[in-house]
């Protein structure tokens, strides 16, 4: 007999580990920001950070290490600024495309 495993059991997934390269943050923001979700796109925004250590690039973007971790937690919306100035320290950057080609 097979062993259920109930959903609630299973660990929480955690990208950061996966996010090893500016490529690889720049492919998961794109997704990310397909579900336009403002809340969604700051929790990755903080997967990234952890990737990268919050604390550097906290530093990096000009605010404390408490206001990075408020700005990008899961039910937040972080102002425009904020996302632009993470992802200018994360090495990537926003681009507008077409919808339609």
């Amino acid at each position: 007999m097979t062993k259920r495993i109930k959903v609630d059991e299973l660990p929480e997934f955690d990208a950061a580990p996966y996010l090893d390269s500016e490529a690889s943050i720049a492919a998961y923001l794109t997704d990310i920001l397909d579900a336009n979700d403002a809340s969604l796109l700051a929790s990755a925004l903080g997967d990234i950070a952890r990737s990268r250590g919050m604390t550097e690039i906290a530093k990096s973007a000009g605010i404390t290490r408490e206001a990075l971790y408020k700005a990008l937690r899961p039910d937040s919306a972080p102002r425009f600024d904020t996302v632009s100035r993470v992802c200018a320290a994360l090495g990537v950057r926003l681009v507008a495309m077409p919808l339609h080609d």
